[in-house]
């Protein structure tokens, strides 16, 4: 009888814990990213996201678009972090999501917070623009500029279709 009851309190612990660290750690989520960064010659685009944030789903929604997915897809290795979640919903953080966002933003981002990095793991550039400002999820004519002259630094190729499909879709409708 002591054996069941070991047996069963060893398996409750055990699902347990797979429950509280179900989503993968950040450190895997970048070992995979590089090695199919390097294989395909792309880039890595790590966006950080949660899910109380709408900016974070506006951002996925024009990445995912019908016009805008290829192009994403083409040249970057997407690498979804969550981070900074809502009381409750911490077990949807990727372990090691805080301190990723802290070494590259100095954690003054807010979210959607971006990095591209190329396959060695260097950045070629983030979200902030040139007042520091994180641009977040484009959405004004401007941001949107913006993103794209940061897209055309770490994209293999960005012709005018594509500049004018992201256009078309990040930026906001009146």
């Amino acid at each position: 009888m002591k054996i069941k009851i070991v047996t069963l309190f060893i398996t409750a612990l055990l699902a347990v814990n797979l429950q509280t660290s179900a989503q993968e750690s950040t450190d895997v989520l970048l070992k995979n990213a590089q090695a199919i960064a390097k294989k395909e010659g792309k880039a890595i685009f790590i966006k950080f996201e949660a899910s109380w944030c709408g900016w974070c789903h506006k951002m996925i929604k024009d990445m995912k678009a019908e016009h805008t997915k290829k192009f994403f897809a083409d040249n970057y290795v997407m690498v979804p972090v969550v981070v900074k979640e809502s009381k409750g919903k911490e077990h949807l953080e990727n372990p090691g999501s805080t301190n990723l966002l802290k070494q590259y933003s100095g954690d003054t981002a807010g979210l959607p917070f971006w990095v591209i990095l190329d396959a060695d793991l260097k950045v070629i550039t983030n979200s902030f623009d040139e007042n520091g400002q994180n641009l977040g999820g484009p959405g004004t004519p401007e941001e949107v500029t913006v993103f794209i002259n940061k897209i055309k630094k770490s994209a293999k190729k960005v012709t005018a279709r594509d500049v004018e499909n992201i256009t078309n879709q990040f930026v906001m409708k009146k």
